[in-house]
């Protein structure tokens, strides 16, 4: 009974983080500007690799494995917000254009009362 409820377990966690993944995948390919489609692949990106890493420790049966799995699903979390952060800014600072139904650019008004003051 218990290895049939891992085994669903697992399915499921497979089953969404794939789910995950190919949205990321999409909206890297269907959204309008950099910044969206950064959006896109590290937040759904980095739920889906985490749903499959956790997947993946829980059919091992194994604590290591598990171990190891958590270790790099935590090594996801710290390091994806972190790398979309430096993305869209170096993007911003070289000059691309957000889309044309964006509404607000944060970052340039900024930078516009940044220039004010001095």
């Amino acid at each position: 009974m218990l290895d049939l409820l891992l085994a669903v377990l697992v399915a499921v966690m497979l089953v969404a983080g794939g789910i995950f993944t190919f949205l990321a995948a999409l909206g890297v390919v269907r959204l309008p500007d950099v910044y969206t489609r950064m959006h896109a692949a590290s937040k759904a990106g980095t739920v889906g690799s985490g749903l499959m890493l956790f997947a993946a420790g829980i059919h091992s049966l194994d604590a290591a494995i598990f171990t190891r799995a958590l270790a790099g699903f935590v090594f996801f979390v710290l390091t994806a917000p972190i790398a979309a952060h430096l993305v869209a800014k170096a993007a911003h600072e070289a000059g691309y254009r957000l889309s044309r139904h964006t509404v607000l650019d944060e970052m340039r008004d900024a930078r516009e009362r940044g220039n004010k003051k001095r």
